[in-house]
């Protein structure tokens, strides 16, 4: 006679996102480059841009070293677009496996954006790891302040993803917007300047972006030299728990209609 193994709610989910995030690592990276363009890809763009950074501000930048100034701030807000677009798109993409009663559409879109979190982890230890074989100065004064700033930025992306997925099934041409919507994110994040080049009185059209506050904290986090003066924490931790609050509570109240259209 064979036995039931009955399972809690909680194993049952945990399982699931398991598996889809099993499923994510297969068809992310099934192409002949796979993981290694995962890492050539931000590696490339930061000695680029390092580059041209060096021939403007020289070696520093506001005290920060120019290669580790770039890097901090293209892994950042790569972080935030790989994990937006491809939550945005993961209910679509799994719509399929939503006829399985445990399958829940919120499953696929924490195992999207926690693949691209533990991908983009993954490049930052090889740098660093690149960093030490070069004989780079590694320096990180408060590495708890950079994991918090790296967390909000993901939730931020995660709970973004999530409101675009649940759109999506309702608009399908809400993809065109959001493109529209973050195209301009790279230029006006603190990626390739920093706030103490701009005049303090335009400082206000771009505090807005929470993701610029997260990559100049982070800065400040590694290299407490670096200046904080135009980002406030409290700013993007508010941020973070009003869009996570707003994106479950629209999930739930919106996602059983959202699977029927």
């Amino acid at each position: 006679m064979t036995t039931v193994l009955k399972r809690n709610n909680w194993a049952i989910w945990r399982d699931v996102i398991f598996a889809l995030f099993v499923r994510e690592i297969r068809t992310g990276f099934n192409d002949k480059l796979g993981l290694a363009w995962a890492v050539l890809q931000p590696l490339s763009f930061i000695f680029l841009l390092s580059y041209l950074r060096g021939l403007i501000a020289g070696s520093e930048s506001h005290t920060v070293p120019t290669f580790d100034f770039m890097m901090y701030g293209m892994l950042l807000i790569q972080l935030f677009l790989e994990t937006l677009n491809n939550s945005a798109n993961s209910i679509k993409k799994n719509k399929a496996l939503f006829a399985f009663r445990q399958v829940q559409p919120i499953s696929s879109v924490l195992a999207s954006s926690c693949f691209y979190l533990l991908v983009k982890l993954f490049v930052f230890v090889l740098i660093l790891l690149l960093m030490f074989l070069l004989k780079m100065d590694i320096k990180i004064d408060d590495p708890l302040f950079v994991i918090t700033n790296v967390i909000a930025v993901w939730v931020i992306a995660t709970s973004l993803g999530l409101l675009f997925a649940i759109g999506q099934c309702y608009v399908p041409e809400i993809t065109k917007i959001r493109s529209i919507l973050t195209r301009p994110l790279f230029f006006i994040s603190c990626v390739f300047f920093s706030m103490q080049d701009i005049p303090k009185e335009y400082w206000p059209y771009l505090d807005w972006n929470p993701i610029l506050h997260a990559i100049e904290l982070t800065r400040h986090a590694a290299y407490n030299t670096y200046p904080t003066e135009a980002v406030s924490e409290f700013y993007l931790l508010t941020c973070t728990i009003v869009l996570l609050f707003f994106a479950l509570a629209v999930y739930h109240i919106s996602w059983k209609q959202a699977l029927s259209r």
